[in-house]
């Protein structure tokens, strides 16, 4: 019975351990800012934190008699639990200071960027590294296999990464889901400590951990370099692979909970395989590298063209998940079960804390360099697939120095099929084909291929221009048509909203001198900013590849040379943050609102920071599109926007009957009824007078009225990143923008 207690324990301790990463990835985010540098240092401060801990933990356990190790395991959850709730006031306390600093000294930013995560996140990373020593002394008390609580803690870690996305988040909230994790880890700690004396028995003496004692068929130094190049090869691979799922699946926060629920599955699995390898002799652990390696060499062409055979609309949430959920583990499964397999299986063969820890340190501080080149070194350089066979090339290679001798003639052969397969079969992504180009609607289906203008995949996103057979251009962020500029035909009128972005907020401001756009998309919008004359224009985009991309979009005038116009790399919640500077208008059209992290710029807090950096009669501008979401959360966002900005109005493009709700800082204006910069009759405009004015939908009573329809979007419940909402991106019902006018009409009727 203990050891099946212990089991469920180190199941749950995984569980919470994926739990915590997703909920400090959001909390970050917020207080700091999205960034893939800010990404790149949390994943350094988390998995250094982790290799750490087992440095730490392995040298103070070296040739020590330990009789209960069971309670360390406990004292080391009930820490991480309580550092938890250290989380729930400590990101305030980050914000404040990150954006202090950045107002007295902007160059040292960068350095309370990195103090903050560590102060943060360093405690609990260490902690959880920690564990893995200890867990092979938890293994040698029971006598079962290290292998199997290793794959019992990541089988934990995925059911933690589904939980947290699909039930936590959605069901309670951030803060809450903080609270309840932390409890899992105390409970954790609480039900060791309650366990009776007489339950466990005594750990054999120090000499069971001698080195002499070790099993291991290969020395300390091979056993370093093959756990080292498998932990870089995984986080590479999920760089590189994530990067073209999410091209397939749409870039949002359950797509990716599945992804890595699919992974870390297959890890979790490799680990419960190796006692049953090891007695069917079947754990050399140098062919397993080489079929590694040529598994990834051969499954990366299929990953290419996810995309042309994975549907993406018109089914159930449940079926489309479970479907995902299956094509990315069979396809990316194998190989990822076989690297893992490698890692558990030393492990296994280890008798000392000390190499225990050494292990695991050298996978940790790999997989830390793994992810970063590949973000920011061989994605933008020599692109996915190619990442991908490099990394399928250094496993082969390092598979074939290890395997034995009469096999290398085969296995060689193998990997040159392997690699022979995924150069013939690429996909000319970025080059002849860019993926998800089959997830446009119908209306933009073109019998002959787009032609590919320029495409840039960075750390963040992957970035394209297309051009069709008619002319016209879309911009495509990693894989959705984020915007376009088309030539004739229905979608001219489809896009006549992005010009009114601009156009609207500042008519409708007396004198608009400073003015903001956030997202810059094809240019479009602050192009019709830039017309309305402003004295100074900023331009911020959390991707600097979009702003590459201008040039192919001749509908922008070339808004980036005016010398008014000043471009910001930033993301731009943690931009209004940090400056200084107080705008006249400020308007914004960022990715949809139920994508990856853009709940953050449709947030009651969002829109409270935005408010303090308005002037006395600032108008703000934020786009409502119908076609996305549903009426509830057309409704939640026009009741969140009205919450902070109670003097605001919806106003309908009349072309594409896309929404826009402009708020007024001051509450006293006649908002809607007064358009001040009607007046100056020298600027070009995309609707005439008339058409501006008989626009007007919804006056402040009547957006009331129809945000009671929905719910106040905030930084905790992440209603639009988590939830049903986050789902209606790819479940199109063609009903959603009917139904949202309906249900105008019907209000303006009354």
């Amino acid at each position: 019975m203990p050891l099946l207690l212990m089991c469920f324990l180190v199941i749950a301790s995984g569980m919470a351990a994926l739990s915590w990463e997703v909920i400090w990835q959001i909390k970050l985010s917020l207080a700091l800012g999205v960034s893939s540098w800010g990404t790149a240092i949390t994943l350094a401060v988390t998995m250094g934190g982790m290799c750490s801990g087992a440095l730490l933990m392995g040298h103070l356990l070296k040739e020590k008699e330990i009789k209960r190790p069971i309670q360390i395991y406990g004292i080391l959850e009930c820490i991480i639990g309580l550092s938890g709730i250290f989380l729930l006031f400590a990101f305030n306390w980050v914000e404040t200071l990150d954006t202090n600093i950045y107002t007295i000294a902007p160059h040292l930013s960068g350095i309370s960027y990195i103090s903050s995560i560590i102060t943060i996140l360093g405690i609990p990373a260490i902690c959880m590294g920690a564990t893995i020593p200890v867990l092979g002394l938890i293994a040698r008390l029971y006598d079962i296999s290290i292998a199997l609580l290793y794959g019992l803690n990541t089988f934990g870690a995925a059911i933690g990464v589904l939980l947290a996305a699909f039930v936590f988040i959605p069901t309670l909230g951030i803060q809450n889901t903080i609270c309840l994790i932390a409890t899992i880890n105390i409970s954790v700690g609480f039900i060791i400590f309650l366990l009776k004396n007489d339950t466990l028995t005594s750990f054999p003496t120090r000499k069971t951990f001698a080195p002499e004692m070790s099993t291991s068929r290969l020395k300390m130094g091979a056993s370093l370099i093959l756990v080292f190049v498998t932990g870089f090869a995984t986080f590479m691979l999920e760089i590189a692979w994530f990067r073209s799922l999410t091209a397939t699946f749409i870039s949002t926060t359950d797509a990716f909970a599945i992804m890595l629920a699919s992974v870390l599955l297959a890890l979790g699995i490799a680990a419960w395989l190796i006692p049953i390898l090891k007695n069917k002799k079947f754990l050399a652990q140098g062919c397993i590298m080489v079929w590694a390696g040529a598994l990834i060499l051969f499954a990366t062409p299929v990953v290419e063209r996810l995309d042309l055979i994975v549907p993406v609309r018109y089914y159930s949430p449940t079926l489309l998940f479970g479907l995902w959920f299956i094509v990315t583990f069979v396809t990316i499964g194998l190989p990822i079960l076989l690297l893992g397999t490698i890692l558990p299986a030393i492990l296994d063969e280890q008798k000392s804390t000390r190499n225990w820890a050494y292990l695991y340190a050298f996978n940790a501080f790999a997989a830390i360099l793994g992810a970063i080149l590949a973000a920011w070194v061989f994605l933008p350089n020599i692109g996915f697939a190619r990442t991908a066979w490099l990394t399928g090339g250094i496993v082969l290679l390092t598979g074939l120095i290890y395997a034995p001798a009469r096999q290398r003639i085969l296995l060689t052969a193998v990997g040159i099929a392997a690699l022979y397969t995924a150069v013939s079969f690429e996909s000319g992504i970025g080059r002849t084909r860019i993926q998800g180009i089959t997830h446009v609607p119908q209306s933009m289906v073109y019998e002959q291929p787009p032609k590919i203008l320029a495409a840039y995949e960075g750390p963040d996103v992957t970035a394209s221009a297309i051009e069709y057979s008619d002319g016209g251009r879309a911009l495509f962020i990693d894989g959705f048509v984020a915007t376009q500029q088309p030539t004739t035909g229905y979608m001219v009128k489809h896009i006549n909203y992005m010009a009114s972005m601009g156009h609207i907020p500042m008519i409708m401001h007396p004198k608009p001198n400073n003015a903001l756009v956030i997202c810059f998309g094809t240019g479009q919008t602050a192009n019709a900013v830039r017309k309305e004359n402003p004295q100074s224009l900023d331009i911020v985009d959390i991707n600097k590849n979009v702003f590459k991309l201008a040039p192919y979009f001749p509908s922008n005038d070339n808004v980036l040379d005016d010398p008014r116009v000043n471009k910001i790399i930033s993301d731009g919640r943690a931009y209004l943050r940090r400056t200084q500077k107080i705008y006249d208008v400020i308007t914004m059209e960022p990715m949809p609102p139920t994508f990856a992290g853009v709940n953050a710029l449709y947030s009651r807090e969002f829109y409270q920071i935005a408010r303090k950096k308005l002037g006395k009669d600032g108008m703000i501008a934020q786009w409502l599109p119908f076609h996305h979401s549903s009426t509830e959360y057309n409704a939640s966002i026009a009741k969140t926007f009205q919450s902070v900005f109670p003097n605001s109005i919806l106003w309908i493009d009349p072309l594409s009957n896309i929404g826009i709700l402009v708020g007024s800082a001051n509450d006293k204006t006649d908002i809607g009824n007064s358009w001040p910069g009607m007046v100056y009759k020298d600027v070009s405009r995309n609707l005439s007078d008339k058409q501006i004015s008989e626009a007007m939908i919804l006056y402040p009573n009547e957006l009331t009225e129809f945000g009671k329809r929905g719910n106040i979007i905030t930084d905790d419940n992440q209603l639009l990143a988590y939830g049903q909402a986050a789902h209606s991106i790819r479940f199109i019902n063609k009903n959603y923008h009917a139904e949202s006018h309906e249900l105008l009409k019907s209000i303006k009727n009354k």
